[in-house]
């Protein structure tokens, strides 16, 4: 009875329960903050990852300016449903180099961090121009233009040294080469300083136009998605 006397001093006194709840909360704040002072990196080192090639990068660009994001997340949960469903969860170090981030928090349509490869570029553009001649109940709006809209990579090396600047480790040589290697990646795959510069990256033409069109960089993009971790082999290192 005596506990219970005390606490209820507590609660009845405003600037009692103030000071003790103030205490309470720094207390937890400092058990939660203090340490990562002493992480470099929160984030656990992946063989595989890399920066977005040029390509990639431009569709990524597209992807948040139709605002694909609305409807799809690209967040796999570690719950048994979505693991089935989408394929493994997903790590902090496949984010990484977003900015910002593409988690989503709604689920019109289906996630996509691991579709890469799941279907065919033909699929994708297919897809893109009508969504329902592929997925009936879709109710997906098309985005036919963007194989007529042609891109030539003008402005891109740009766009990676504001990514460079907020952390993305890209090179010298890959801002020189990016509008090389932009038209490179899409038009001529005999080429191999794309692969060289961005290992993994998907060399060929991905909408049958000759031309580097919108439709080109998006379906670069979603082709790569989920696609640099062989998680076959992974497994988790802690960062230094």
């Amino acid at each position: 009875m005596g506990i219970l006397d005390h606490h209820k001093k507590i609660e009845t006194n405003a600037t009692v329960l103030l000071a003790l709840s103030f205490a309470v909360v720094t207390v937890g704040g400092i058990v939660e903050i203090a340490p990562l002072f002493y992480l470099e990196n929160t984030i656990e080192d992946v063989e595989g990852m890399r920066p977005y090639s040029p390509l990639e990068l431009t569709g990524r660009e597209i992807y948040i300016r139709e605002g694909c994001y609305v409807c799809h997340s690209q967040m796999i949960r570690p719950m048994r449903d979505e693991v089935e469903r989408y394929g493994h969860y997903s790590l902090a170090a496949e984010s990484q180099y977003d900015h910002p981030f593409q988690w989503g928090s709604k689920r019109t349509g289906p996630d996509l961090a691991r579709v890469g490869g799941r279907y065919s570029d033909e699929w994708h553009y297919d897809h893109l121009i009508d969504p329902q001649s592929v997925v009936p109940e879709s109710i997906m709006p098309s985005y036919a233009f963007l194989a007529d809209r042609v891109i030539d990579g003008e402005h891109v090396a740009d766009l990676m040294s504001t990514h460079r600047f907020v952390g993305v480790p890209y090179t010298d040589a890959m801002i020189e080469n990016a509008r090389f290697d932009f038209v490179q990646q899409a038009t001529d795959f005999g080429d191999g300083e794309v692969v060289e510069r961005y290992p993994g990256a998907q060399q060929r033409d991905f909408d049958g136009n000759p031309e580097v069109t919108e439709m080109d960089a998006l379906i670069a993009y979603l082709q790569m998605l989920g696609t640099l971790v062989d998680f076959s082999t992974f497994e988790a290192e802690a960062s230094r």
